[in-house]
C-alpha cells in the first residue's frame, strides 16, 4: 500500500492540481475506513504524528479549556505520554485514578467520587501497554455519559489485536498505526465532531484547522490497510486461538521456573502481552541479556519507558515493592508470532533457569 501511493499519488493533499486531487481523495477514502471501523463520523478523525502527539494534543486542549482551575481524571497506570504530559499542564490538578492489585480501574471508587464532583475530562487507557490487562472503557464511558463528563481512551494497545466496534463512542480516542502492523510515525486522534480544539501544532490549515503540517497520505493508508487486515482476522476470531497459545506458554513458564508469577494474571488480558515477575534474587536485566543472545528480544517494560531509572508506575499502582519490579520482565508478540514461537520462548526460559541456578550453586560451593 505504502509503495503503491509513494509511486502513483506523490501530490500534497492540500494542493488545487489533480496531483493533489488525487491525495486528498486517498486521504478522504482512508478517514472514512477509520470512521466505519470506530464506528464514528470521518469528520472526527484528526492524522497525527503517532499517539504520543494525539494524546498530548488532548491534554492539552482541555488545559486551554478548562482554565487554571479546571481538573482532570486520568488513571494511575496510563502512558508516560499520558501522564507526564497531564502532570505538565496540570500538577496536582490531574487527579490519579487508583487501580487494584491485578491491574484493572477501582470502579467503585470511582463510581463515588464521580458522583460527588465532576472533572473536566477522565481519562483512561483500553489496555495497559506494560501488562496487558484490559480496563473496562465501556463501563467508565458509561458513567461519564451519565455525568456529561468527556472520555478519552488511549487505545493504542487495543486497536488491532480486539474488535475497534464502539470505540467510536468515546469523545476522545488515540491510536498509532505501528501496533498492528502499519509504519511507524503515524496516528490518529478521534474528538468530538462539533467540539473545536485547541491544536497543539500552529501553522496552515490542514485537518480543517485542528492540526498544521502536510499529512503523510502514503503512511496514512498504510494505516488503514494494516488495521483492515487485522479486522477482519479478529472477525475470523484468530486473536482467540492466540489468546490460547500465550495461556500454554504461561503454564509452561511457571512449571519450569518456581517462584515466577504472572502480574495481573486474574484480569482479562491482551492475548499478545505476557508480564512476568522473575523469581526472588533474580534481576531482569541478567534475562533479558541472556534471552537476547538466545535470540529472542524481551524487555524489562514497554520501550517507551527504556532508560528511566524509577521503577515502573504501573507497577508501584498496582502495589508492587521496588523489590518486586526490579525483576519484572516482560514478553509480547505479534499477529506474525506462532505457536512454536511460544513454545520455543518456554524451552529457551526453562534452560537459561537451569544454567543460572547451575552457576548459583557452583558459587555457593
Amino acid at each position: 500500500a505504502w509503495l503503491n501511493v509513494t509511486e502513483k499519488i506523490g501530490g500534497n493533499p492540500s494542493s488545487m492540481h489533480q496531483f493533489g486531487a488525487r491525495a486528498a481523495t486517498a486521504l478522504a477514502e482512508a478517514r472514512e475506513k477509520l470512521a466505519h471501523f470506530l464506528g464514528c463520523h470521518p469528520a472526527e478523525i484528526i492524522w497525527t504524528s503517532g499517539a504520543t502527539e494525539a494524546n498530548n494534543t488532548v491534554i492539552h486542549h482541555f488545559a486551554e479549556k478548562l482554565g487554571a482551575t479546571g481538573e482532570i481524571w486520568i488513571s494511575s497506570i496510563e502512558h508516560p505520554c499520558v501522564n507526564d504530559s497531564a502532570e505538565h499542564y496540570f500538577g496536582q490538578r490531574a487527579k490519579k485514578i487508583p487501580v487494584t492489585h491485578d491491574g484493572v480501574i477501582d470502579l467503585d471508587w470511582f463510581t463515588m467520587e464521580i458522583a460527588d464532583k465532576r472533572p473536566g475530562l477522565v481519562g483512561v487507557m483500553a489496555a495497559n501497554n506494560e501488562t496487558g490487562v484490559i480496563q473496562p472503557w465501556r463501563e467508565i464511558l458509561a458513567i461519564c455519559q451519565n455525568y456529561e463528563v468527556p472520555f478519552f481512551t488511549d487505545a493504542v494497545q487495543w486497536l488491532g489485536k480486539m474488535p475497534s466496534k464502539d470505540l467510536g463512542e468515546c469523545d476522545f480516542v488515540s491510536g498509532a498505526a505501528h501496533k498492528f502492523g502499519g509504519p511507524r510515525g503515524v496516528g490518529f486522534l478521534k474528538v468530538p465532531r462539533k467540539s473545536e480544539i485547541s491544536p497543539l501544532l500552529f501553522g496552515g490549515k490542514q485537518e480543517r484547522g485542528r492540526r498544521a503540517g502536510t499529512e503523510n497520505v502514503a503512511t496514512i493508508v498504510s494505516m488503514l490497510t494494516a488495521l483492515e487486515i487485522r479486522e477482519k482476522q479478529i472477525t475470523r476470531n484468530e486473536h482467540i486461538l492466540r489468546g490460547v497459545w500465550r495461556d500454554n506458554f504461561e503454564r509452561e513458564f511457571l512449571r519450569a521456573i518456581p517462584g515466577a508469577s504472572i502480574i495481573g494474571a486474574n484480569s482479562p488480558r491482551l492475548w499478545n502481552t505476557v508480564s512476568a515477575l522473575m523469581p526472588d534474587g533474580d534481576r531482569k536485566l541478567e534475562w533479558v541479556v541472556r534471552l537476547d543472545k538466545a535470540g529472542f528480544a524481551a524487555s524489562t517494560g514497554s520501550a517507551c519507558t527504556t532508560g528511566k531509572e524509577e521503577p515502573s508506575h504501573v507497577l508501584a499502582a498496582m502495589g508492587y515493592q521496588t523489590a518486586q519490579a526490579v525483576r519484572a520482565v516482560r514478553f509480547s508478540g505479534g499477529w506474525e508470532t506462532t505457536e512454536a514461537d511460544w513454545s520455543a520462548l518456554a524451552n529457551t526460559l526453562e534452560k537459561i533457569h537451569g544454567e543460572t541456578q547451575h552457576t548459583k550453586t557452583h558459587s555457593i560451593a
